[in-house]
Formats: C-alpha cells, sequence, structure tokens
C-alpha cells in the first residue's frame, strides 16, 4: 500500500520532569523523524493538564519549524472554539510566510474539559457548537470573502493558502467535507464508525480553495517493537495516565511501565482496572511485519492518504525505536 506516514506530538511530562523538558523534548524528536523521513509534524493544544506541556500550538510550531528544514510543520490541532478567528488566522499568516510551503494549519473544535479552564478561556462549553461558523470565519480571512468585520484585514495572512485540515469525530466529518478541508480521523477501537465517517465526507466534499479533492489523514496510536508484548508495554504508561485521569480527576505525568505494572496495576479498584485494560485495546502494535499488516488493512478499508501516529511513552528511547521501526517497515 502507498501511504504517508506523519508524526503528532502532544508533548507529554514524564514524572520527575518539568514541563520544559518535555516542550525541548518536541522540538528534538521532530528533528529526529524528520531524519527518518516522515512527512509530517504536528503539536497540539492542551489547557491546564499537568501531564501535556503543549498548550501553544502555534508557538511550539514555530520552534519545530526553525529547528527542522524538510519536514512539514503543523498543529493537531488549534481548538478554534477557544480563539478568535482573525487570531488563528494572523498566527497561521505569520507562520506560513516566515516557513513558506511548510505550514499545515490542522483546526480542532474541542473546548476546555471543566468550567474553570472554559472561563480562563473565555469560551462556553457549548461552543463547539457553532465550529462550522468558526470554520468559516477564519478561511475567510484567508481568501479575501466576506467577513463579519467589514474594513479589517488578516495580515498577513491573506491571500495565503496553508493546507487547511479539520480534526473531526463522526459528525465533524460532515463539517470537514462542506468546508473543502481535509478531513483528520481517529478511531482505530470503532472502525466501522470511522469507515462511515470517511465514506460520507468523500461523497459530500465541495472543492475548496484549499483542497481540489478529498484527502483523508487516519490518526491512532501505533507502536513496534521487537516482539508484540514489548510493542503492548509502550502503551502501559498511557493507559495507566488515562485510567487515572478518569477515577482521579487530574491527568498525571507519564511513569515508567515497570512501575505501573508491578506496584500501581495490582492496587487498583476494578473500576481503574476498566479503563486501564480499555486503553491498551484498540491500537496498533506488534512486530514490523504485523504492523505493516495491520496498517496495509487500515488503508485498504478506509482509503486513507496518510496515517498520523499519535504514540505517547515514558521511555523515549524505546518510542523512538518504535518510530524508527515503523519508518523502516513503511519503505520495505
Amino acid at each position: 500500500m502507498t501511504y504517508k506516514l506523519s508524526v503528532l506530538d502532544r508533548s507529554r511530562t514524564r514524572q520527575g520532569e518539568e514541563p520544559g523538558q518535555a516542550l525541548r523534548d518536541t522540538v528534538r524528536f521532530a528533528r529526529e523523524v524528520e531524519a527518518l523521513g516522515y512527512h509530517r509534524f504536528w503539536v497540539s493544544e492542551h489547557h491546564s493538564v499537568p501531564g501535556v506541556a503543549g498548550s501553544a500550538p502555534a508557538v511550539l510550531a514555530a520552534a519545530v519549524a526553525t529547528a527542522t528544514s524538510r519536514i512539514r510543520v503543523g498543529t493537531g490541532g488549534v481548538m478554534l472554539p477557544n480563539h478568535r478567528p482573525l487570531v488563528v488566522a494572523e498566527q497561521f499568516g505569520v507562520l506560513a510566510s516566515l516557513f513558506p510551503g511548510r505550514i499545515d494549519m490542522g483546526l480542532g473544535r474541542s473546548v476546555g474539559f471543566t468550567d474553570g479552564i472554559r472561563r480562563a478561556l473565555g469560551t462556553a462549553k457549548d461552543a463547539m457548537g457553532d465550529f462550522a461558523g468558526q470554520l468559516a470565519e477564519l478561511t475567510g480571512w484567508f481568501t479575501g470573502e466576506p467577513t463579519p468585520h467589514p474594513g479589517v484585514h488578516a495580515l498577513p495572512a491573506e491571500g495565503l493558502r496553508p493546507p487547511l485540515f479539520v480534526l473531526a469525530n463522526n459528525a465533524g466529518a460532515d463539517t470537514a467535507a462542506r468546508a473543502g478541508a481535509a478531513l483528520v480521523i481517529g478511531g482505530l477501537k470503532g472502525e466501522g464508525a470511522m469507515t462511515a465517517a470517511v465514506e460520507r465526507y468523500r461523497a459530500a466534499f465541495t472543492p475548496s480553495a484549499w483542497w481540489d479533492e478529498p484527502y483523508v489523514v487516519v490518526a491512532g496510536n501505533v507502536a513496534v517493537a521487537g516482539t508484540r508484548d514489548a510493542a503492548r508495554r509502550l502503551f502501559v504508561p498511557e493507559a495507566w495516565a488515562l485510567a487515572h485521569s478518569r477515577t482521579h480527576g487530574a491527568f498525571p505525568p507519564l511513569r515508567p511501565a515497570e512501575e505501573i505494572e508491578e506496584t500501581l496495576v495490582p492496587a487498583m479498584t476494578d473500576r481503574e482496572r476498566g479503563f486501564y485494560e480499555a486503553g491498551l485495546r484498540g491500537h496498533i502494535h506488534g512486530t514490523e511485519d504485523d504492523v505493516t499488516a495491520a496498517l496495509d488493512a487500515l488503508v485498504a478499508r478506509t482509503g486513507a492518504d496518510e496515517v498520523l501516529v499519535t504514540t505517547s511513552s515514558y521511555d523515549r528511547d524505546a518510542l523512538l525505536d518504535s518510530y524508527r521501526r515503523l519508518a523502516r517497515s513503511s519503505r520495505s
């Protein structure tokens, strides 16, 4: 199968480290995956999450683009309800002007996950409902189409066309199609719904100033190692962190897999263990041959043009080795 491979890094923090270390690691990691031949490197937006240092994706994308030379750089994504569309247009206008031909504009519709964060951001839980309108205003600042603010110009964005991607779930695929945007969709844990959304997106796609035809990126966790067990263990730190967040209300920094399996898992309640085990399921993992076969089958089912890998783990060396093996297997 022929498809591009890309990376989304969420700047996950590790136990005992300052958030700044996670951000520096993101920049270093971008250089490493560029050398491995990956197509894109994206960063994310999270607010008031102790386990995630990436809160300002446009700023971090600038640092990544400065430290690299070839790989495309973008956001997966800027959460549009948290920002004024004019400001987002200006940010990407600056990025696209400084790094011509390398910047991707990936946008999402999530808002802060607590009332306090939403108040601090100046948004509301129902702000997601107007995502299509916010997206139309944003693209209008680039294309010069009418916006709600006559006489105002988004400089230097006006006239530029950084590729537009919409991060979507099932319903968001329709918004991406109407906007003529590329679709980024996760859902390895529910491939049936994902495949249906992709089919609906392609059927409803409207060509735009951004894309002439549909473009689909499927996103998910992928781990490659010398054995299936070793690959599966790469998911352990993130699965534990997700289980902890859903039972304690706080998303913690990553811990070593050995500590989790030997100390934390035996002490889990039934409810915690249920979340933990669910967090280990639905991903693609195994040896190079295993993962190549699984990704080829996924791309065959969805017709995806690209696979965006989002895996996080405590052991940075093992994680980089996974990406190295994945890049190697995709070229074989």
